[in-house]
């Protein structure tokens, strides 16, 4: 709703000496107009904007017409040329004119803020599912938490959902029912972390809220207290567990080939974001143990140790070495589609490449043939042999010669069919029929 103005806003008008009316005399000459000079007063601060007065013309005397002239109203007394003629009756007018201006100004006014309250929507992030403080973290960065709201959400911190020999990671329910992921170093005392780890946690949460991608498991917050010792990252929480579970340790079913098709490609669109961003975000550990997957199959990239331990980061289930620049990561992701695509480890403990693995780097097999059995010949051959090729460019053993993740992120779209919008995580009913479509189409 629109306030009045100040009292001294007020137009000029409405407090304007009376109009004199005619006289028996002469009609005097008119008064010469002011010359540039003295005519080019500056407004004083404020009035800018404010609106001209218009004095009407009186009537007509002795066969001349007077002419209406337009002054700026600078204060209460305006000045005035040629002649009287009206009375009281020209005031009226005048003022009459004045009131229906300001009615029109105020319409127009309030029609426009009306309808830009209509088109303007304020939208609150997770409105509806995060406390005050975690919406602040989408507005204005990464907050921190309190302790107490974490361990509230976390059961007093006995939902643990898994565990390095550093770390906890604990599911927490809001009370609004979102879900978090709460990893928490193991460290009790100040005395056992060092000034490194503290380096490295901060760096963490820097570097990790710069990244803002759909496929990747962002961060909303983190928790620094010191009674009792508390250093906590607060994630976004994937139901569907990781990568790792489902192409080696359930048995309740297996990935099927659309859905492995739809982790590649968001997985991949994912490190091309990262490698794009000034400076570069390399994820230091990739493989199937630190790619989740969402209620629907869409995969999230996670990033989520923020201390490394004995000069290497105990991210990966097979503590593979950390990546170092973006060419180890291209080979990672070769590596790691592999393993999707056949359904075997394609690393031993240490990092070191499985025998199959390493026959088929060296040309001694084509992907056809280390097809995951579980997929009963429900893909396509001519969308694997194109992926056979994606794969052995990427784990070159020359890094010069590996193509960047955008490369990859574009060959994948020709292979599939699959925009970024695909692979991200979808609420729609009609999702599956569609990716099925798709990974059709993409054949």
């Amino acid at each position: 709703m629109l306030l009045p103005p100040p009292l001294r806003d007020w137009p000029p008008w409405l407090d304007m000496p009376p109009i004199q009316g005619p006289s028996s005399s002469p009609s005097p000459a008119p008064s010469p107009a002011p010359s540039p000079a003295s005519s080019a007063i500056p407004p004083r601060r404020g009035e800018e904007h404010r609106p001209r007065s218009i004095a009407l013309p009186p009537a007509s005397t002795g066969g001349e017409t007077s002419r209406p002239e337009v002054t700026a109203g600078v204060d209460g007394n305006a000045t005035r040329h040629g002649g009287g003629g009206g009375g009281k009756k020209t005031n009226y007018v005048l003022v009459a004119a004045a009131g229906a201006s300001v009615l029109l100004a105020a319409s127009a006014a309030a029609f426009v803020a009306c309808y830009r309250s209509s088109k303007v929507v304020s939208v609150r992030p997770w409105a509806t599912g995060l406390s005050g403080q975690l919406q602040r973290a989408f507005v204005t960065g990464v907050p921190a938490l309190r302790r107490a709201e974490l361990e509230a959400a976390c059961e007093d911190f006995s939902n643990v959902i898994g565990s390095l020999p550093e770390y906890t990671m604990y599911k927490g329910t809001l009370s609004s029912g979102v879900e978090i992921a709460v990893v928490s170093t193991t460290k009790t005392s100040p005395k056992d972390w060092s000034k490194k780890c503290e380096a490295h946690f901060r760096k963490k949460i820097t570097s990790l809220s710069r990244v803002n991608h759909k496929n990747f498991v962002n961060l909303l917050g983190y928790c620094e207290e010191e009674q009792p010792f508390t250093r906590m990252m607060v994630f976004e929480y994937a139901p569907n567990g990781t990568l790792f579970e489902h192409l080696h340790a359930r048995d309740d079913g297996h990935l099927d080939w659309p859905t492995r098709l739809r982790v590649a490609v968001g997985v991949a669109y994912c490190l091309e974001h990262m490698h794009q961003l000034t400076p570069p975000e390399i994820v230091r550990t990739l493989d199937a143990s630190t790619v989740y997957l969402t209620d629907d199959f869409a995969a999230k990239i996670s990033d989520v140790v923020f201390c490394d331990v004995g000069g290497e980061e105990m991210g990966s289930v097979l503590s593979a070495p950390a990546m170092a620049d973006r060419e180890s990561v291209v080979y990672g992701y070769g590596m790691l589609l592999l393993e999707m695509m056949a359904g075997r480890f394609t690393a031993s403990e240490g990092g070191l490449v499985q025998g199959w693995a390493a026959g088929f780097l060296r040309g001694e097999r084509r992907l056809r043939d280390v097809m995951d059995p579980a997929l009963r010949g429900g893909f396509h051959g001519e969308t694997v042999d194109r992926l056979d090729a994606v794969i052995r460019s990427c784990a070159d053993r020359d890094p010069r010669r590996r193509p960047s993740m955008a490369d990859v992120a574009r060959r994948l779209r020709e292979i599939t069919a699959m925009p970024p919008d695909a692979a991200t995580p979808k609420v729609s009913p009609l999702w599956w029929a569609e990716l099925e479509i798709i990974s059709t189409e993409g054949a």
